[in-house]
């Protein structure tokens, strides 16, 4: 298994990962589903061309050996997972100023989103690696803390997370959770590096 960045090639394959991860295929929602994945796929080739030096798609990656046929290829590759991470502005309410001028590169973060294995390979390490190799590239990007969410429900994540050193710093609750039921999410740290 490799991890490396993405490329347009690897879209598709990425898209029928992410989309298989977030969204269900029960129900009414099978007719739904090619929406969803059309809107995936759209918003992730946007991220990748626009490419900017504070966003990073990284996928892991393995040969055809030893690799079953329902995983999705990418050229010559089968991609296995995938994780996206790019900076995100502190907002005001979390005690920064609520004034443009006054934002600087302390008040921005690496932010971790759409991690995602497939699930014939699951907790095989795939994840971990994914999750290591955004720790070190944000810290080549000169931060000392990584962020993520995570649904207070999905126990499977919240074990890799908190195994590898994730620690709640905040929960947000919405609307949603309070009027819906949706569960909560967590918003978890990470301290990286020597800083």
């Amino acid at each position: 298994m490799q991890i490396r960045p993405a490329t347009l090639g690897d879209l598709t394959a990425l898209t029928d990962i992410l989309a298989e991860s977030f969204h269900s295929r029960d129900g009414i929602l099978s007719w739904v589903y090619p929406i969803l994945r059309l809107g995936i796929y759209e918003d992730l080739r946007h991220r990748l061309v626009m490419s900017s030096p504070q966003y990073v798609c990284l996928v892991a990656v393995a040969s055809s050996v030893g690799v079953s046929s329902s995983v999705y290829r990418s050229d010559r590759e089968y991609v296995l997972g995938t994780v996206e991470m790019g900076l995100r502005w502190v907002p005001p309410s979390r005690g920064l100023s609520r004034y443009a001028w006054q934002l600087s590169l302390a008040s921005r973060y690496p932010y971790l989103s759409n991690l995602a294995v497939h699930p014939q390979y699951r907790q095989q390490g795939i994840a971990q690696q994914l999750l290591i190799s955004c720790e070190q590239t944000a810290q080549r990007w000169g931060f000392s803390n990584v962020y993520l969410h995570v649904l207070e429900n999905n126990r499977q994540a919240k074990r890799l997370y908190y195994k590898l050193g994730y620690r709640l710093k905040d929960i947000d609750s919405g609307w949603d959770s309070l009027l819906f039921g949706q569960p909560r999410r967590l918003f978890l740290q990470k301290k990286i590096g020597n800083f």
